[in-house]
């Protein structure tokens, strides 16, 4: 067993439920972080942004909850099965956890979208490097091209044993082709493919509708007291 030191953030206004304060405990700086270990502390409900490793430490909520996928035991919805054949003529393309201009011209195309009036919008190439890239983790960006037009990115991380999805941005012109979704079916394609047991898909929120997607994948399991439980 290792030692983990924690430094928790101060509180500040919660990005997903209105009215509420939040906090994060984050793995100490010092400390020696790799797939390996990430691999360790994503099982027991942590998340990486950036080179940085945190869980939500809120003193009066617990409604952010770790989600994974057992990605041997999913069965696709017929509306996750319609994605599937929209996308029948997308190709993907792996490609390294470097800046791309193409990608960071579709991460701004797609913050305008959804979130016009956040501070993401404003987002550097640095900031977009330090948010999705890491200089420890084993990342790869994902490219979804339709008839040559890149029309969506998913940030992934590979682990020992799992995927998980990091962040997915996409061209807003393509939304009929579900792009989010079609990431998170090839997503666990992939993981199938290297017969990994695992896709992980961040925190789940009841009260929030922008999080609610993640029950569609089933059977996931959730992180609650300190046990991954199944969710039906």
């Amino acid at each position: 067993m290792t030692s983990i030191d924690l430094v928790l953030t101060e509180e500040h206004a919660c990005n997903y439920l209105e009215g509420q304060s939040a906090s994060s405990a984050f793995v100490h700086p010092s400390f020696a972080l790799s797939t390996r270990v990430y691999s360790q502390l994503i099982a027991q409900g942590f998340r990486r942004s950036g080179d940085h490793v945190y869980a939500p430490y809120c003193r009066q909520c617990s409604q952010c909850v770790a989600a994974r996928l057992a990605v041997n035991e999913f069965k696709p919805k017929r509306r996750q099965k319609r994605c599937r054949t929209k996308n029948t003529a997308t190709q993907t393309f792996i490609k390294p956890a470097v800046f791309d201009p193409l990608h960071y011209d579709l991460y701004l195309r797609y913050q305008q979208s959804r979130h016009g009036d956040g501070d993401m919008l404003h987002t550097s190439p640095e900031q977009y490097m330090d948010f999705l890239g890491s200089r420890w983790c084993d990342t790869v960006f994902v490219e979804f091209v339709h008839d040559g037009q890149l029309i969506a990115v998913a940030v992934v991380d590979r682990l020992p044993n799992a995927l998980s999805a990091v962040y997915t941005f996409f061209d807003p012109d393509y939304s009929a082709y579900s792009p989010g979704v079609y990431a998170v079916l090839w997503q666990i394609e992939y993981a199938r493919q290297w017969q990994l047991d695992w896709l992980y898909l961040g925190y789940w929120i009841s009260n929030c509708a922008k999080m609610n997607y993640k029950t569609d994948y089933q059977p996931i399991q959730l992180f609650v007291d300190r046990q991954w439980r199944n969710r039906l």
